[in-house]
């Protein structure tokens, strides 16, 4: 993933938290706002409060931008993940489908704001 992918500062974050659509499940928050650029970018937010060991942060990060990877072509926004409760004990596919469901979805709201 290319340092133009990510989120970088805190104020890039905040644009996203300000005024998001959100996704939610057991797995993962995404909060997605529409950017001006011609790709979508990624911000993390994986808590020791959520997976306390480094290893399981690690390894949501991973997943987290694999999955981004794959899909980030298709959407012109920004995104943040959020970790959830359960993500720590889930299993990769499941995690994996999650995250898919909250591109589409939260990329769906994305794009009823900018018709708007």
């Amino acid at each position: 993933m290319t340092k133009h992918q990510r989120l970088l500062n805190a104020q890039q974050y905040k644009y996203v938290f300000d005024h998001a659509v959100r996704s939610s499940d057991g797995f993962f928050t995404v909060l997605a706002r529409p950017n001006n650029l011609a790709h979508a970018r990624l911000g993390l937010v994986i808590s020791k409060k959520k997976a306390k060991l480094s290893v399981s942060r690690n390894r949501l990060k991973r997943l987290t931008r694999e999955s981004f990877r794959h899909t980030s072509y298709l959407y012109h926004a920004d995104f943040i993940v959020l970790a959830g409760n359960k993500s720590v004990k889930a299993t990769n596919q499941q995690l994996f489908l999650s995250l898919e469901k909250h591109w589409q979805r939260a990329n769906k709201r994305v794009l009823e704001i900018c018709e708007k």
